[in-house]
Protein backbone atom coordinates (compact mmCIF):
# COMPACT_ATOMS: atom_id res chain seq x y z
CA UNK A 1 0.00 0.00 0.00
CA UNK A 2 1.43 3.90 -0.68
CA UNK A 3 2.75 5.00 2.45
CA UNK A 4 0.50 8.16 1.68
CA UNK A 5 -2.17 5.99 2.31
CA UNK A 6 -1.29 4.00 5.15
CA UNK A 7 -0.62 7.14 6.93
CA UNK A 8 -4.22 8.82 6.29
CA UNK A 9 -6.24 5.71 6.07
CA UNK A 10 -5.02 4.81 9.38
CA UNK A 11 -7.88 5.07 12.71
CA UNK A 12 -7.72 3.69 15.74
CA UNK A 13 -10.12 0.71 15.81
CA UNK A 14 -11.74 -0.71 18.51
CA UNK A 15 -14.01 -3.48 17.87
CA UNK A 16 -12.63 -6.50 16.02
CA UNK A 17 -13.63 -10.16 14.73
CA UNK A 18 -12.06 -12.92 15.87
CA UNK A 19 -10.54 -14.03 13.00
CA UNK A 20 -7.11 -14.90 13.98
CA UNK A 21 -3.64 -13.30 12.30
CA UNK A 22 -1.18 -15.19 10.73
CA UNK A 23 2.03 -15.45 13.62
CA UNK A 24 4.20 -14.26 10.45
CA UNK A 25 2.11 -11.63 10.08
CA UNK A 26 2.50 -10.19 13.44
CA UNK A 27 6.44 -11.05 13.14
CA UNK A 28 6.49 -8.92 9.92
CA UNK A 29 4.35 -5.93 12.05
CA UNK A 30 6.90 -6.49 15.17
CA UNK A 31 9.98 -6.49 12.64
CA UNK A 32 9.21 -3.59 11.19
CA UNK A 33 8.56 -1.64 14.20
CA UNK A 34 12.15 -2.39 15.84
CA UNK A 35 13.14 -0.60 13.16
CA UNK A 36 11.68 2.84 14.36
CA UNK A 37 14.47 5.54 15.79
CA UNK A 38 16.20 4.85 18.88
CA UNK A 39 18.23 7.47 20.86
CA UNK A 40 21.87 6.50 20.15
CA UNK A 41 20.52 3.64 18.60
CA UNK A 42 20.37 1.82 22.08
CA UNK A 43 17.30 -0.31 20.41
CA UNK A 44 16.27 -1.14 23.70
CA UNK A 45 12.29 -1.54 23.04
CA UNK A 46 11.07 -4.44 23.30
CA UNK A 47 7.62 -6.23 22.72
CA UNK A 48 5.42 -8.70 24.48
CA UNK A 49 3.02 -10.03 22.10
CA UNK A 50 0.01 -11.66 23.67
CA UNK A 51 -2.25 -14.03 21.63
CA UNK A 52 -5.33 -16.29 22.59
CA UNK A 53 -5.40 -17.59 26.20
CA UNK A 54 -2.58 -15.32 26.88
CA UNK A 55 -4.65 -12.10 25.48
CA UNK A 56 -7.34 -12.93 27.61
CA UNK A 57 -4.94 -13.19 31.05
CA UNK A 58 -4.33 -9.67 30.01
CA UNK A 59 -7.58 -8.78 29.81
CA UNK A 60 -8.45 -10.23 33.22
CA UNK A 61 -5.69 -8.70 34.89
CA UNK A 62 -6.90 -4.70 33.35
CA UNK A 63 -10.00 -5.07 32.63
CA UNK A 64 -11.74 -8.05 34.98
CA UNK A 65 -14.91 -9.58 34.24
CA UNK A 66 -16.87 -7.86 36.83
CA UNK A 67 -15.78 -4.55 35.39
CA UNK A 68 -16.73 -5.12 31.91
CA UNK A 69 -20.46 -4.62 32.02
CA UNK A 70 -20.83 -1.54 30.71
CA UNK A 71 -17.34 -1.10 28.94
CA UNK A 72 -17.59 1.39 26.04
CA UNK A 73 -15.63 -0.86 23.79
CA UNK A 74 -16.56 -4.61 23.93
CA UNK A 75 -15.18 -5.49 20.81
CA UNK A 76 -11.83 -4.43 21.70
CA UNK A 77 -11.54 -7.15 24.24
CA UNK A 78 -12.14 -9.56 20.78
CA UNK A 79 -8.96 -8.63 19.28
CA UNK A 80 -6.35 -11.76 18.69
CA UNK A 81 -3.62 -9.99 19.15
CA UNK A 82 -1.93 -7.57 21.82
CA UNK A 83 1.29 -6.44 21.45
CA UNK A 84 2.87 -4.54 24.98
CA UNK A 85 5.59 -2.63 24.07
CA UNK A 86 8.03 -2.36 26.51
CA UNK A 87 11.42 0.04 27.31
CA UNK A 88 14.49 -0.14 29.30
CA UNK A 89 15.20 2.89 30.92
CA UNK A 90 18.62 1.37 32.28
CA UNK A 91 19.97 0.65 28.84
CA UNK A 92 19.74 4.13 27.90
CA UNK A 93 21.86 5.47 31.00
CA UNK A 94 24.66 2.61 29.95
CA UNK A 95 24.52 3.35 26.27
CA UNK A 96 25.07 6.94 27.14
CA UNK A 97 28.12 5.91 29.59
CA UNK A 98 29.86 4.43 26.86
CA UNK A 99 33.14 6.74 25.26
CA UNK A 100 31.09 8.08 21.88
CA UNK A 101 28.03 9.23 24.61
CA UNK A 102 29.81 10.21 28.29
CA UNK A 103 29.84 13.96 26.90
CA UNK A 104 26.13 14.43 27.42
CA UNK A 105 26.22 13.41 31.06
CA UNK A 106 23.11 11.40 30.45
CA UNK A 107 25.26 8.04 31.55
CA UNK A 108 24.63 9.83 35.18
CA UNK A 109 21.22 8.79 35.60
CA UNK A 110 17.81 8.35 34.80
CA UNK A 111 17.16 11.74 36.21
CA UNK A 112 19.72 13.41 34.05
CA UNK A 113 17.14 12.98 30.79
CA UNK A 114 15.23 16.43 30.70
CA UNK A 115 13.34 14.12 28.30
CA UNK A 116 13.01 10.50 28.84
CA UNK A 117 13.68 9.40 25.29
CA UNK A 118 12.55 5.73 26.13
CA UNK A 119 9.14 6.74 26.18
CA UNK A 120 10.10 8.54 22.92
CA UNK A 121 11.48 5.81 21.19
CA UNK A 122 8.62 3.86 22.26
CA UNK A 123 6.20 6.25 20.52
CA UNK A 124 7.93 5.78 17.60
CA UNK A 125 7.67 2.24 17.96
CA UNK A 126 3.73 2.29 18.35
CA UNK A 127 3.33 4.20 15.24
CA UNK A 128 5.25 2.17 13.30
CA UNK A 129 3.29 -1.45 14.43
CA UNK A 130 0.32 1.05 13.71
CA UNK A 131 1.09 2.00 10.43
CA UNK A 132 2.41 -1.64 9.66
CA UNK A 133 -0.74 -3.36 10.93
CA UNK A 134 -2.55 -0.50 8.48
CA UNK A 135 -0.68 -1.34 5.35
CA UNK A 136 -1.58 -5.68 5.79
CA UNK A 137 -4.96 -4.32 5.71
CA UNK A 138 -5.18 -4.92 9.56
CA UNK A 139 -7.04 -2.71 12.15
CA UNK A 140 -5.26 -1.31 15.08
CA UNK A 141 -5.99 0.61 18.06
CA UNK A 142 -3.20 1.74 21.23
CA UNK A 143 -4.25 2.15 24.50
CA UNK A 144 -2.54 2.89 27.79
CA UNK A 145 -2.12 0.40 30.82
CA UNK A 146 -2.34 3.45 33.64
CA UNK A 147 -2.26 1.59 36.45
CA UNK A 148 -1.74 -1.93 35.52
CA UNK A 149 1.43 -1.77 34.30
CA UNK A 150 2.74 -3.50 37.49
CA UNK A 151 0.10 -6.22 37.47
CA UNK A 152 0.93 -6.75 33.96
CA UNK A 153 4.49 -6.97 34.77
CA UNK A 154 4.01 -9.98 37.17
CA UNK A 155 1.64 -11.79 35.06
CA UNK A 156 4.02 -12.15 32.41
CA UNK A 157 7.06 -12.13 34.03
CA UNK A 158 8.34 -9.21 32.35
CA UNK A 159 11.67 -8.19 34.06
CA UNK A 160 11.96 -5.49 36.79
CA UNK A 161 13.51 -1.85 35.22
CA UNK A 162 11.41 -1.82 31.94
CA UNK A 163 8.98 0.47 32.09
CA UNK A 164 5.12 -0.02 29.79
CA UNK A 165 4.48 2.25 27.32
CA UNK A 166 1.53 1.35 25.99
CA UNK A 167 -0.73 -1.93 24.33
CA UNK A 168 -1.67 -1.90 20.64
CA UNK A 169 -4.13 -4.50 19.85
CA UNK A 170 -4.42 -5.52 16.45
CA UNK A 171 -6.77 -7.48 14.21
CA UNK A 172 -9.33 -7.98 11.15
CA UNK A 173 -11.98 -4.72 11.93
CA UNK A 174 -15.49 -5.61 12.75
CA UNK A 175 -18.59 -4.24 11.17
CA UNK A 176 -19.86 -2.69 14.24
CA UNK A 177 -16.99 -1.09 15.16
CA UNK A 178 -17.24 2.81 15.59
CA UNK A 179 -14.96 6.10 15.78
CA UNK A 180 -14.87 7.30 19.56
CA UNK A 181 -16.18 10.84 20.41
CA UNK A 182 -12.62 12.34 20.23
CA UNK A 183 -12.59 11.92 16.94
CA UNK A 184 -15.19 14.57 16.34
CA UNK A 185 -12.45 17.18 17.44
CA UNK A 186 -10.96 18.21 13.55
CA UNK A 187 -7.69 18.11 12.69
CA UNK A 188 -6.05 21.77 13.19
CA UNK A 189 -5.02 22.88 9.76
CA UNK A 190 -1.50 22.65 8.76
CA UNK A 191 -0.99 26.73 8.46
CA UNK A 192 -2.07 26.76 12.48
CA UNK A 193 0.66 23.96 13.37
CA UNK A 194 3.38 24.44 11.14
CA UNK A 195 5.77 27.52 11.58
CA UNK A 196 8.13 28.56 9.78
CA UNK A 197 11.11 30.22 10.28
CA UNK A 198 10.08 31.05 13.71
CA UNK A 199 6.83 30.75 15.51
CA UNK A 200 5.05 33.82 14.93
CA UNK A 201 5.56 33.68 11.14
Amino acid sequence: MEFERVVRGRRMVRSFTAEPVAPAVVDEICDLARRAPTAGNTAAVEFLVLEDDHALAYWDVTLPAPQRDGFAWPGLLAAPVLVVVWVDPGAYVSRYREPDKAHTGLGDGEEAWSVPYWFVDGGAAVMALLLAARDRGLGAAFFAMFDHEESVRRRFDVPAGRRGVGTVAIGHRSADDRPSQSSRRARPPLDEILHRSGWST
